[in-house]
């Protein structure tokens, strides 16, 4: 185990297991992705916590260009991971923490081995299901997303759980571009786009997905579903809020968040 890498992933899981705020960034912010992934794959390590996908986000330019990613990812764990209940969905957040929601296509892999998919029409035959979703990202570090990719991916990806919805038809996976998507906050819209905006698309995120975990030596595996990157924008919320996803001719999709005591 890198020491400091540790030191700081020791810091977060900590903090994600009691509910504990954290202040300050634990340690020496890392300056580029490789740093960040070492404190992130020490945190999973330290976890020993089932996995049941991962969280896909944008890195914007400059940034893209000079930390050479456009895109980061960060685990979402199995037991964080709900499906759509009709009595309705509670997700703990962190009391003086970060936490935000984000209408997002959800993908479930089925990896085919051989040659990783090169563009997102590849990356189509990698995934059995696609399903309309909320991503609840919080952390225990307020100021998780004002300080840059490289702390984001440090701390999970600052992720803290999934919402699985209503399945999108197959025939429709090649015109997700054309589905108009909206999010609203206590019945207040805060958002609304479509994947067109979303650099090469869900699909895209997949193939993105893919290369990252080989390059980590982490073996894809079936059954993972992956949080395609925020379609409407990354909108903060607070304790008690809910916010209701909508998918043009698919659905709705409907999550409260809570804060957790500690």
């Amino acid at each position: 185990m890198n020491s400091a890498a540790g030191d700081i992933a020791h810091a977060f899981v900590d903090a994600r297991r009691s509910w504990t705020p954290i202040a300050s960034y634990p340690g020496a912010r890392p300056a580029d992705l490789s740093t960040a992934y070492r404190i992130q794959d020490e945190a999973i390590s330290i976890w020993d916590r089932a996995i049941g996908g991962w969280k896909v986000g944008k890195i914007g330019p400059p940034l893209s260009e000079s930390l050479g990613a456009n895109r980061l990812i960060g685990p979402a764990f199995e037991d964080a991971i709900q499906s759509e209940r009709t009595d309705g969905n509670v997700f703990r957040i962190f009391d003086g923490g970060f936490a935000a929601v984000e209408a997002e296509f959800m993908l479930r892999l089925a990896p085919k081995g051989g040659p990783l998919p090169r563009d997102r029409v590849e990356a189509m035959d990698w995934v059995d299901e696609v399903r309309i979703g909320i991503e609840v990202a919080a952390s225990p570090y307020a100021k998780i997303n004002a300080d840059g990719p490289c702390v984001t991916v440090s701390d999970h990806g600052n992720n803290a759980g999934l919402l699985i919805g209503k399945r999108v038809e197959r025939d429709r996976w090649a015109d997700l571009d054309q589905v108009a998507v909206s999010l609203d906050i206590d019945g207040r819209r805060v958002g609304e786009a479509t994947t067109a905006t979303m650099l090469d698309g869900p699909f895209g995120a997949v193939r993105f997905l893919l290369k990252n975990l080989a390059e980590r030596q982490i073996e894809p595996q079936a059954g993972w579903w992956v949080s395609s990157g925020a379609i409407t924008g990354v909108h903060e919320i607070a304790s008690g809020s809910v916010t209701d996803a909508h998918f043009e001719g698919i659905g709705s999709i409907s999550a409260r968040v809570e804060a957790n005591p500690g």
